[in-house]
């Protein structure tokens, strides 16, 4: 797998601006509809089984961790905490890329077995985080 810079020219895609504007407005929605008092999601596959589905506590993870309560945001949801830390340092770096107009991160080159490596390690955390949420399931219920 190979990192390198580069620049974003004419009408190509600003992923940087892009996915910034959806994960902020995404923060800015979801604040809207709880400060409006509507009503929160509920989890089918909970609702249908009595187990927590992959993303049970994903909502209370996100809320404990937008007030910087980050223990109780991993306790709900620890793949969904990670995704969060992974969207705020994302968002770090797109708003430094945009400010700075500086060379933007890409990959190239991913080997098949590279590939290979992502999909068992992203496979491999989906089980665990449900298996932990399955041993947590008091709390969803």
């Amino acid at each position: 797998m190979q990192v390198c810079g580069h620049h974003v020219r004419g009408a190509e895609l600003d992923f940087e601006l892009l996915w910034l504007t959806i994960s902020l407005g995404a923060v800015l929605a979801a604040g809207i509809w709880l400060a409006a008092g509507l009503p929160w999601p509920h989890c089918l596959f909970l609702t249908i089984t009595g187990h927590p589905c992959v993303t049970c506590g994903a909502t209370r993870s996100a809320i404990q961790f937008l007030h910087g309560h980050f223990y109780e945001a991993w306790r709900w949801n620890p793949l969904m905490f990670a995704f969060f830390c992974w969207v705020a340092l994302f968002d770090a770096y797109a708003i430094l890329v945009l400010a700075t107009g500086a060379a933007r991160l890409r990959v190239s080159s991913v080997t098949s077995r590279e590939k290979n490596f992502i999909r068992l390690l992203v496979v491999s955390m989906l089980v665990l985080n449900w298996a932990y949420l399955l041993a947590n399931s008091a709390r969803y219920v």
